[in-house]
């Protein structure tokens, strides 16, 4: 996944970036600058975090359906 594709995942979730960090358990107070870092353009997105947010992308599909 994309620095771009995480972010735009993000905004379909219609999470800011702290409520993804939340979502994705996330500890510590600055997890939501961890989450903005991964949406810079030089930004590298852990292999987990994408599997999750795809996860809760289909998820969010689902609901929707």
């Amino acid at each position: 996944m994309t620095p771009t594709q995480l972010r735009s995942a993000r905004k379909k979730l219609g999470l800011s970036a702290a409520a993804l960090a939340r979502a994705l358990e996330m500890p510590g107070k600055w997890a939501d600058r961890t989450v903005r870092s991964w949406e810079q353009p030089k930004g590298v997105v852990p292999g987990p975090v994408a599997v999750a947010v795809r996860g809760l992308l289909a998820v969010s599909k689902d609901a929707g359906a």
